[in-house]
């Protein structure tokens, strides 16, 4: 759009019954290209050829009423509204303001310990529409990984916890127990956070659970904490299959 290429939004403005997609939802489509989706299938090929036509037809807008049935081969039985109008300047202005609001209010996740599993979440999570640190006290563990943060002497991980902001999601994965129960008491202590979660097993919750009231922690705070991360159903302990259950854990507390 920045560099003037003919394209076309598609919206939709209406989304009754059982849709792929909601209202607002939002696909850009150029001649050979599309970006975004109002929610694949034949609905989409369908706007994107209307799309393209207007185009090329030199019109500026046009609505589509659409009913997903088996005429459309969907069969999610629901109805959606399309609005298609030719992309302008204002268009991209109004939308690069709208990422850009969106991407402050996106979910904090801050994971604690850049080893194998750490770094399997931080790479999962960089797909999702969350901010994303991965942090450690030990700067070796990062070579050239993107999105991580290496916590230097004078700022502690648990000090770091203070700093989060609201709402933040701790997930806490260090080279170390000890250090796995200081960041972890302080991210239950804060009161606020969306989500705080250790790996370990069920004894490693119990140990943990006693030297947390010990040290003055409450019953109500111990409540918060998820141990193991990602749930106790699935054998396959492979750091990428932990950070896989755990995203699904994160996705359901952030948008459940």
């Amino acid at each position: 759009m920045a560099r003037g290429e003919q394209s076309a939004l598609v919206e939709i403005i209406e989304a009754e019954g059982s849709t792929p997609r909601e209202k607002g939802a939002l696909m850009l489509v150029s001649a050979e290209q599309s970006f975004g989706t109002i929610g694949g299938g034949q609905l989409e090929f369908h706007a994107i050829d209307k799309a393209r036509e207007m185009l090329d037809a030199g019109g500026q807008n046009l609505e589509l009423l659409l009913h997903l049935g088996p005429h459309m081969g969907q069969c999610c039985g629901g109805r959606v509204k399309l609005k298609l109008w030719r992309a302008g300047a204002a268009d991209l202005a109004r939308l690069s303001a709208a990422e850009a609001r969106s991407a402050e209010k996106m979910p904090q996740i801050q994971i604690f310990g850049a080893g194998h599993t750490g770094k399997a979440l931080a790479r999962q999570l960089a797909l999702l529409p969350f901010k994303t640190q991965l942090i450690d006290e030990r700067e070796e563990v990062f070579f050239d990984f993107s999105g991580s943060k290496f916590v230097p002497e004078a700022q502690k991980s648990v000090d770091f916890v203070q700093k989060c902001p609201e709402k933040s999601a701790f997930v806490v994965l260090t080279h170390s127990h000890a250090l796995d129960y200081a960041i972890t008491q302080a991210a239950l202590k804060r009161g606020d956070a969306a989500y705080v979660g250790m790996i370990g097993s069920a004894t490693k919750r119990a140990r943990f659970a006693s030297w947390f009231l010990a040290s003055g922690g409450t019953a109500a705070q111990l409540s918060k904490l998820t141990c193991p991360i990602g749930g106790a159903d699935v054998i396959d302990k492979r750091p990428e299959i932990i950070a896989a259950l755990t995203v699904a854990e994160l996705i359901r507390v952030f948008a459940g």
